[in-house]
């Protein structure tokens, strides 16, 4: 059977290939899955997305069409998906449920320490041989608080990084996770960790109850000086919002993983188009804020997890088994 796969990275396809090795052929294709490229899958019983395709309903009917019976999707996050219609239309889905936390983590860290820091401004000025350091101080992050909105496995791990920073520990969630708990977290409401914390990052999931937690009120609520850090999803922040509170000169830094209206632009060279988003155009002009390309994952130990979990899903739906990381069983 052959596998198409959708989105692939070109340092993801050596390690999808390799994977699917001796189990299953499968076509990697740069391009994301739309209603534009659905045809493509036609005769493909099973599919594999990333996490920018859209899986709504016109695209889903169209799969459905063309003879696929499962989507394997390469992320944690499924918000892409419309779950009910997928169900309706007797597609399986499934998804990776864990992979490394270390590679979010840590990569919420280099963005915190990157705008805190003014590296790109550093980078950018040394490259002209400009080596003044006028406008690239920073601040100690020891003695001072960080704010962890999530603290799941990956938020337990920024946890760790910051306690190892020696910083005081402010936590939010609808459980306390012991292990922060043991490094000294203290657990508080939202709008408390909002107007405490020095350095606040994002790490919980998309769904309709915290889509845009970070809104105007909570933006205003934080300090003037903070650091806001978001590697999660970028439907979290309302974007507009930022936008506002940046032009009247607020924050330290903000450093951006994701981005609410991200697909179609991210995982694409934009470079020679003219972006019609007015909001990222705005957003990426400020000097004390930093957008990457949804690429907090992105190493070789968490990719490579992903891959093998990828393979393992594809593998239970043809011997018809059920895992943890199955979101819509198989029609009976």
């Amino acid at each position: 059977m052959e596998i198409l796969a959708f989105g692939v990275q070109a340092d993801e396809k050596p390690l999808i290939e390799h994977a699917f090795e001796g189990h299953h052929d499968v076509r990697c294709l740069d391009v994301s899955l739309t209603e534009d490229t659905a045809p493509i899958a036609a005769g493909h019983e099973i599919i594999s997305t990333s996490v920018n395709a859209d899986l709504g309903p016109r695209v889903l009917q169209t799969l459905a069409a063309g003879g696929t019976r499962m989507i394997a999707q390469r992320s944690t996050g499924f918000n892409n998906i419309d779950l009910e219609v997928a169900e309706r239309l007797g597609l399986t889905v499934a998804r990776v449920s864990y992979y490394s936390p270390y590679s979010v983590a840590e990569f919420a860290w280099t963005l915190a320490m990157a705008v805190n820091r003014r590296i790109v401004r550093a980078s950018s000025r040394t490259r002209d041989f400009d080596f003044r350091l006028d406008g690239l101080m920073g601040r100690d992050l020891r003695g001072r608080t960080a704010g962890v909105l999530g603290t799941g496995k990956i938020g337990e791990a920024f946890t760790r990084i910051a306690h190892g920073f020696g910083m005081n520990l402010l936590g939010w969630d609808i459980a306390e996770n012991p292990a922060c708990v043991a490094l000294g977290m203290k657990y508080v409401e939202k709008e408390q960790l909002l107007a405490e914390a020095d350095l606040i990052s994002l790490h919980v999931p998309l769904l309709p109850s915290t889509r845009h937690i970070i809104d105007a009120a909570a933006l205003k609520a934080m300090k003037n000086d903070a650091l806001l850090v978001n590697s999660s999803r970028g439907g979290l922040v309302d974007t507009d919002a930022l936008v506002t509170e940046l032009r009247a000169g607020r924050f330290t830094g903000v450093g951006l993983d994701v981005y609410e209206a991200e697909a179609g632009l991210f995982f694409r060279d934009k470079s020679l188009e003219v972006v019609e988003d007015d909001t990222l155009a705005r957003l990426v002009t400020f000097p004390n804020v930093i957008v990457t390309s949804h690429q907090a994952y992105y190493t070789v130990d968490a990719v490579g997890q992903i891959v093998d979990a990828t393979l393992k899903n594809v593998l239970d739906y043809t011997a018809g088994r059920r895992s943890e990381n199955v979101l819509v069983p198989r029609a009976s």
